[in-house]
C-alpha cells in the first residue's frame, strides 16, 4: 500500500491501462490458457516495481521468466525460453543481489544508480558478442522458429539484464529495444494463432514501462547527486 501511495498518477493509469489491454486482448479471443494471463500481469507489475527502483521488481521478473519460457515453449521460440530461464531469471537473482546490497540511504527501498566505467563498457560490449555467438548456434541446432530475429532478442535481453544488474539507467533503454523485438516476433505468431496476441499486447506495455523506467532512473540518479554534493 506505501509503495502504491509512492506512484504518481501518470504511473498508475499507465499500470491499470497496460494491464486492461492485456486482460482485454486475452478474453477477447477467448483464451483458455490462464498461465499466460497470470504471467504478463506479473511482469507488468514487474516492470512498474523495477522503473521506481524497487529490488521486489526483481524477484517479480523471476517468476515471470517462468511463465514466460512455458509460453515461448509452446510457439517453439526455443531462443526466448532458453534466454529467460537460462539468463534472465539468474540474472534477476543476481540483480536482486545486487540492489539489495546498494540501497540509496533517503529513500526507503530505492536502489542507488550506478555510473559504468569506461573499462566496463567495453567488457561489457564483449561479453555482450560472446554470449550472442554462443546462443545463436544453439537456437540453430535447436531450429528455432524465427532465428535471426531470435539471436538479436538475446542480444537485447543480455545487454538489459546484464546493465539491470550493474544498477544503470541504460537497462531500460536495452529492454525497450528487446521489447520492440519481442512485439514483431509475437505479432507473427498471432497471424498464426490468435492466442498469442495477449502476449504482443504485453510487450506493447512493457515498452512504454521501459521509457518510464529509463525516466524514473535518470531522475533518481539526478537526484542522488544532487544529494551527495550537497553533503559535501
Amino acid at each position: 500500500m506505501k509503495f502504491f501511495k509512492s506512484l504518481t498518477v501518470t504511473e498508475r493509469i499507465i499500470w491499470a491501462l497496460s494491464s486492461t489491454a492485456t486482460a482485454v486482448s486475452f478474453f477477447a479471443f477467448e483464451n483458455k490458457n490462464y498461465h499466460l494471463l497470470v504471467g504478463a500481469l506479473i511482469g507488468i507489475a514487474a516492470l512498474v516495481l523495477v522503473s521506481k527502483g524497487r529490488p521486489t521488481g526483481q524477484v517479480l521478473t523471476v517468476v515471470f521468466a517462468v511463465f514466460y519460457g512455458i509460453v515461448s515453449y509452446s510457439y517453439r521460440y526455443y531462443g526466448e525460453m532458453i534466454t529467460y530461464l537460462g539468463m534472465t531469471a539468474p540474472m534477476a537473482v543476481a540483480a536482486l543481489a545486487s540492489w539489495l546490497k546498494n540501497p540509496y540511504k533517503e529513500k526507503g527501498g530505492e536502489v542507488r544508480v550506478n555510473k559504468l566505467k569506461p573499462r566496463e563498457w567495453a567488457i561489457f560490449a564483449v561479453l555482450s558478442v560472446v554470449v550472442t555467438a554462443a546462443f545463436g548456434f544453439v537456437l540453430k541446432a535447436l531450429n528455432t522458429n524465427s532465428l535471426a530475429i531470435s539471436t538479436l532478442s538475446v542480444l537485447t535481453s543480455f545487454t538489459a539484464a546484464y546493465l539491470t544488474a550493474r544498477r544503470s539507467r541504460f537497462y531500460a533503454v536495452c529492454y525497450a529495444v528487446n521489447d520492440a523485438v519481442l512485439i514483431a516476433m509475437w505479432i507473427m505468431a498471432s497471424t498464426e494463432d490468435v492466442t498469442y496476441v495477449p502476449v504482443a499486447v504485453c510487450f506493447m506495455s512493457f515498452f512504454v514501462l521501459d521509457v518510464l523506467g529509463f525516466l524514473n532512473w535518470t531522475r533518481m540518479s539526478k537526484k542522488q547527486d544532487e544529494s551527495v554534493n550537497a553533503e559535501k
